[in-house]
């Protein structure tokens, strides 16, 4: 099947509306604050579909089907934890950095600890963001392959200067309302291709559904106590909860969108939309590959991420692969966007600001800011070309990279809000530890990868509070930036609720309670699927 004037009249529709959208936001820009967090007008469902369009990328478009396709709905269970994470998030960690009035969230880390550790977690932040960031461009470049047959690294340059374009000039602006855009187009694209998989079946799809829980390919709880494996329910609900939370509480380019909500609770109303959207959007993803693999009988293909692109080249529907690239494009554009200028706010808030140029002007940081995008979207280019070594699926692929550096972001933040005595050198003494235990585990044994944040945040906290004491000694009083001063200082104050929502750092809104009642469900109803199958 080739890509005919149909397909490209789609495409070209997509990118078309993508660059209008982000001219007609970005002339709206003025100041380096706008294009950092936005203008304080964004609506709270505009800036929850940003956080959501953010991380459900290309990876989760092409990776998440291939997943599936090797292991079943069992793969389903690292995204079961959205609801929990949220929770906590929600209470922690978005009280801290609303209030706080930054842009970079590592500013946290100085408060509490010193210019040190926000040094050291912002650079953790920029390489992993530039190496996730980097599959998200390969696997958007595997789309442009298969389609047109431009290479890789071609497709690579082309895909980053498009997603450039409207980030520079709009900002988070752009990036939000883009966003928007982009998520309809994803989503609405993986429903064609789920629908258009279940007509094209050979045998009714009840059949198809038989032979697949025959299979075990649609048992998503595996209850198995293994650590070895990767798709347990325990690793969903326990490590990958913790892993999740640094996605979501500790990462510039997640928290940095609703440091612009009118309100905090816009803002929480914002990360409460993906608690609730999280699992059907993932079930829609895994299921779509548990699908291809009763359409292709299992049969092994040369690269997994290839499947659902093959899928759209057989089934000969009109426009298929067009719509099909629109999302891909859609799922790729709005992380890179989100990543050019959460790095680029980093870098100059946190380093060229702090170190540099500390009181120059505001069109002097603008500048600077749209100058940092243009370089991180250059050097983000270099990590993409080395994924083009990899055949498994992409998106576990990049989780477990991710996996190295999150426990010490969990033990940072834990130290943080929770403990009195902690000292920057002991922590940073931690932090080492923590990586060079995750390491060991990771060459050394078997453990699988989503163990890796609950084993290197323990050793990080474990070591960071334990030399802050032998180094430092006790403290005298809480940190005014732990979830113990937070509270004292908002003792202080006639009111702690602002609209029916929480300010405190570590009160659980009443709204997110039902989370956990959500998550019940869901699991009852993935018990329910393969029973009733």
């Amino acid at each position: 099947m080739k890509f005919d004037a149909l397909d490209w009249s789609i495409l070209v529709a997509f990118l078309a509306g993508n660059l209008v959208l982000g001219y007609i936001v970005g002339g709206k820009v003025s100041t380096a604050r706008e294009f950092n967090i936005g203008n304080g007008r964004t609506p709270w469902w505009a800036i929850g579909l940003s956080v959501i369009a953010t991380y459900i990328s290309a990876l989760s478009f092409l990776g998440a089907p291939a997943w599936a396709y090797r292991d079943g709905l069992a793969a389903l269970a690292i995204h079961l934890n959205y609801p929990i994470v949220i929770l906590l998030v929600t209470s922690f960690f978005l009280p801290f950095f609303y209030a706080s009035g930054v842009a970079s969230i590592y500013d946290y880390q100085e408060r509490r600890f010193g210019p040190t550790s926000r040094a050291v977690m912002s650079t953790i932040f920029l390489v992993t963001q530039g190496l996730s960031t980097g599959a998200i461009l390969y696997a958007t470049a595997l789309v442009l392959q298969f389609i047109t047959g431009i290479s890789v690294p071609v497709s690579i340059v082309l895909i980053t200067v498009l997603a450039l374009i409207y980030t520079t000039m709009g900002g988070m602006l752009a990036v939000i309302w883009t966003d928007v855009f982009q998520a309809v187009v994803l989503f609405g694209g993986a429903i064609v291709i789920m629908v258009a998989l279940i007509i094209a079946m050979p045998v009714p799809i009840l059949e198809v559904l038989a032979n697949l829980k025959a299979s075990g390919r649609l048992n998503a709880i595996n209850p198995t106590p293994d650590i070895t494996i990767s798709t347990t329910i325990w690793s969903g609900l326990i490590g990958m909860t913790l892993f999740h939370i640094t996605v979501y509480g500790a990462n510039q380019m997640m928290v940095q969108r609703t440091l612009g909500a009118a309100t905090i609770g816009d803002a929480k109303k914002a990360y409460l939309l993906m608690g609730y959207m999280g699992f059907p959007i993932y079930f829609l993803f895994f299921f779509i590959g548990v699908l291809a693999y009763g359409y292709y009988g299992g049969k092994p293909f040369a690269n997994n991420n290839e499947i659902i692109l093959q899928f759209a080249a057989d089934s000969g529907v009109p426009g298929l692969l067009g719509i099909l690239a629109a999302a891909v494009l859609a799922a790729s554009m709005s992380t890179l966007s989100s990543a050019f200028n959460s790095m680029a706010t980093a870098s100059v808030v946190d380093f060229y600001q702090r170190y540099f140029k500390r009181d120059e002007s505001d069109a002097h940081y603008l500048f600077a800011t749209r100058c940092a995008t243009v370089m991180w979207a250059i050097l983000i280019i270099f990590p993409a070309m080395l994924y083009t070594r990899s055949d498994g699926s992409i998106l576990e692929v990049i989780s477990k990279i991710g996996s190295y550096f999150v426990g010490a972001k969990l033990g940072m933040y834990a130290l943080g809000f929770f403990s009195k005595h902690t000292t920057e050198r002991g922590l940073m003494v931690g932090v080492i530890a923590g990586f060079a235990v995750i390491w060991y585990v990771a060459t050394g044994t078997r453990v699988a990868w989503p163990w890796f944040c609950l084993i290197g945040g323990a050793v990080t906290i474990i070591v960071g509070w334990s030399l802050s004491r032998i180094l430092d000694g006790k403290q005298a009083e809480w940190s005014a930036y732990s979830i113990p001063g937070q509270r004292a200082r908002f003792a202080k104050r006639r009111t702690t609720v602002e609209g029916n929502w929480n300010t405190v750092p570590g009160d659980v809104d009443k709204q997110a309670w039902w989370l956990v009642v959500y998550l019940v469900v869901t699991l009852l109803l993935l018990v329910l699927l393969e029973a009733l199958v």
